[in-house]
């Protein structure tokens, strides 16, 4: 239903092409974030679109069905733009698209990906392809939420912690795949996630990142109760439920979770994991990881520590902070940003490693998000008329925020702490290379990232760049 690439666009750009001034045949446009949430976004994405859908040739059929459809709909249609590209350049679009490589960590207001036409027939494309191209805001925007809980669970580590670059990669893990609109979604912003951390349950996501980056396996996961499989013996068999668990995954050197606030999360750790099970879950060899799932976040967790610390005790690590034996925790409901702050500062403070506690994020990691929380924004920024290039920008009165980049656009580092500056072609200083990197060239990708340079990339953009231009 939906792999016709002219009709992935909004109704108006049908038109677009009888609005431009007489005698255009170039366009450039940019992509930036113009601020938000957070002062910095972790660009990722692209790739993804690239391949799924920039890459496919326009054929005759699919013009003939846009022309229908536009018809019908009331829009003019391009028609014989359209039988331009699908039969004189082979159905390939005829683009340029540069961007910063995929996992860069970027201060807002820069250029993060540039759009040429290279077809004076076409050059109308550059813009009608933006509804398609600006969805990469939510893998970025994603990855940017991502990451910024990534450095506040790492200063945690730091400071508790002995070891943690070994602990980080798997302290946040996506619970997110049944609360966001649709299975791309899913793909996409689980993939994203998985550009800072390795846990997660969204299996689409692991399918993105073999598809569209080669990455064979980009997550894992461990055995796991839900609600069903413990209340399913019923308020009596509570301890059957978790004495099976035991007996289907305690063995040594296994991690398993069970979530044990079916009841009464409190007395299923005092009766029964610190009582009745506690020497099953010892001899297993296994570690369990209780989980909670209600109540007031920092308040069940710190409560839980403390009962778990007294039915099977904890050492002390070289920074004097308590681990846990055999068990640990992991918290998944009403885990935010905010709330993972408030958890960590109740365990350090209670004097709890923060090897002890995982966060799994569902709805808050994939679908509180929306294209105005970093406010993403693709915007034609010079027009080649009469053979000679024109700024084009946008600044209005109303809305000094919503003002435009000119003409068209670079991007370089400058300084000993690497700052990002976004410049005209032309102007960068001749001794920086340009951080714009061309991907795509008429129809065919001209350059890939690996799923591990992604990583790589955006786990070395630890915050240290300031400012912009």
């Amino acid at each position: 239903m939906f792999t016709n690439l002219i009709l992935n666009t909004d109704s108006y750009k049908a038109s677009h092409w009888l609005q431009y001034p007489p005698g255009m045949d170039g366009m450039f446009s940019y992509v930036e974030s113009r601020g938000g949430l957070y002062d910095r976004t972790v660009f990722f994405g692209l790739q993804s679109i690239l391949k799924e859908y920039l890459t496919h040739r326009i054929a005759d059929a699919e013009i003939e069905e846009a022309k229908a459809i536009f018809g019908s709909h009331g829009e003019p249609f391009n028609e014989a733009g359209w039988r331009h590209i699908a039969r004189e350049l082979g159905g390939r679009l005829p683009l340029s698209i540069r961007a910063v490589p995929e996992g860069s960590v970027v201060p807002t207001h820069n250029v993060l990906a540039t759009i040429e036409s290279t077809d004076p027939r076409s050059f109308w494309i550059a813009s009608y392809i933006e509804t398609l191209l600006l969805r990469l805001w939510y893998p970025t925007t994603v990855a940017s939420v991502s990451w910024h809980i990534k450095q506040l669970i790492r200063a945690h580590l730091e400071k508790t912690s002995d070891d943690p670059a070994g602990q980080l990669p798997f302290k946040l893990h996506d619970f997110g795949a049944r609360g966001v609109s649709s299975l791309e979604s899913a793909a996409l912003g689980g993939m994203a996630h998985l550009v800072n951390f390795k846990g997660t349950d969204t299996v689409s996501a692991l399918l993105a990142a073999k598809r569209y980056y080669g990455e064979a396996m980009a997550g894992f996961s461990i055995p796991a109760a839900e609600h069903s499989t413990i209340t399913a013996w019923g308020r009596s068999g509570e301890e059957a439920a978790y004495r099976n668990m035991i007996a289907q995954y305690g063995k040594p050197g296994a991690i398993f979770a069970c979530v044990s606030d079916s009841y009464d999360v409190y007395a299923a750790i005092e009766k029964l994991w610190n009582g009745s099970l506690r020497r099953a879950v010892i001899e297993s060899g296994a570690t369990l990881v209780v989980r909670p799932d209600s109540g007031d976040p920092p308040d069940v967790v710190e409560k839980c520590a403390r009962l778990l610390d007294q039915g099977f005790g904890s050492t002390h690590n070289r920074k004097g902070y308590k681990i846990l034996n055999h068990v640990r925790l992991v918290q998944g409901d009403g885990i935010n940003e905010k709330s993972i702050a408030a958890i960590l500062a109740r365990l350090t403070s209670a004097g709890f490693a923060t090897d002890n506690i995982a966060f799994g994020m569902g709805g808050g990691l994939l679908q509180h998000v929306n294209r105005d929380t970093q406010h993403f924004a693709m915007k034609c920024s010079a027009a080649r008329i009469g053979g000679d290039w024109a700024d084009v920008y946008k600044d209005p009165a109303t809305d000094s925020g919503k003002a435009s980049k000119k003409g068209r656009l670079d991007l370089y580092r400058l300084g000993s702490d690497q700052r990002y500056m976004t410049c005209r072609l032309g102007d960068r200083p001749s001794d920086r290379p340009s951080e714009l990197i061309e991907v795509f060239k008429d129809g065919e990708i001209t350059r890939e990232w690996t799923f591990a340079e992604v990583r790589s990339r955006s786990e070395s953009g630890l915050g240290n760049e300031k400012g912009n231009s």
